[in-house]
């Protein structure tokens, strides 16, 4: 698993490729047929048929394979928000882009360098098909990555060169996350003496609550905020409590500053927001 920083690092020798917003699913191709797992270890083979279909195109006798599961949308970037659906209704739309091999024809890899791993995983996968491979992306990392912040893309990962593969936490691999500006309902504000206040922000479409945001907005937005709070007390959605925060009316929608690719906010600040009550 890569740790998250703020940005990819400039010195020391690394391999960089995007970061896919998708699962992170294990590909093992054994004798006795095709498996995939998802992260936390359960079997989804079942729900990956057309990928276990595609891994019968490897010419390999068994082997493990890291990557992530993904659907992609009309600029061709990988689309979490149309993973779900995808998975239960179109499962020939998904892709496996792999970027790591652990095992090939009774041969452990993990002790190998990345960059010789990635060679072999390479050479083993054919153009064209639903399981593709993650290609490095040549150039500097901050030029990197300001330009798939620039394409939409939920960030950048950074592989050492010469790095084992570990299972677990490892800083020998990188992920940096780009931001991205969303709108979303607010719940309402959490003040505390002496601590930074937070918005409570849901989904505009199901209501349901994803997580605060710093408010970083300047003194006069940060007044009208106050006032348009204390003129339309709310009340707490069902399930939960939280004492410190002033629950509002349905009715004023926050601009968000948050990290591309994460089911709950996070990083999140509030810069804007407006009343749509009317």
């Amino acid at each position: 698993m890569p740790t998250l920083v703020e940005k990819p690092p400039e010195r020391g020798e690394w391999i960089h490729e995007v970061k896919f917003d998708g699962y992170r699913s294990q590909l093992i191709i054994e004798s006795a047929g095709t498996r995939i797992y998802t992260r936390r270890g359960a079997d989804w083979t079942a729900k990956y048929k057309p990928l276990v279909r595609a891994s019968q195109k490897l010419s390999v006798e068994d082997a493990i394979i890291d990557g992530e599961i993904i659907v992609t949308n009309e600029a061709g970037l990988s689309d979490f928000a149309a993973l779900r659906s995808s998975i239960t209704r179109r499962p020939e739309d998904l892709y496996l882009v792999t970027f790591d091999l652990l095992y090939l024809n009774g041969h452990d890899l993990r002790d190998m360098p990345v960059e010789d791993r990635r060679e072999i995983l390479s050479s083993m996968i054919p153009a064209g098909g639903h399981i593709q491979f993650s290609e490095p992306m040549p150039g500097d990392a901050l030029s990197l990555f300001h330009l798939v912040g620039e394409a939409g893309v939920e960030g950048l990962v950074s592989k050492r060169l010469g790095s084992k593969y570990r299972s677990g936490d490892t800083t020998s691999w990188l992920k940096a996350k780009c931001y991205t500006v969303g709108e979303f309902n607010l719940l309402g504000v959490e003040r505390e003496t002496g601590k930074p206040a937070f918005a409570l922000m849901a989904d505009r479409v199901t209501g349901e609550y994803v997580g605060s945001a710093f408010i970083t907005l300047n003194r006069e937005k940060r007044e009208q905020l106050w006032e348009w709070v204390q003129e339309h007390p709310g009340q707490a959605p069902a399930g939960m409590k939280r004492p410190a925060t002033q629950w509002v009316q349905p009715g004023l929608v926050g601009k968000v500053k948050h990290l591309r690719g994460e089911e709950m906010l996070r990083h999140a600040s509030l810069i804007d927001f407006s009343d749509r009550s009317d």
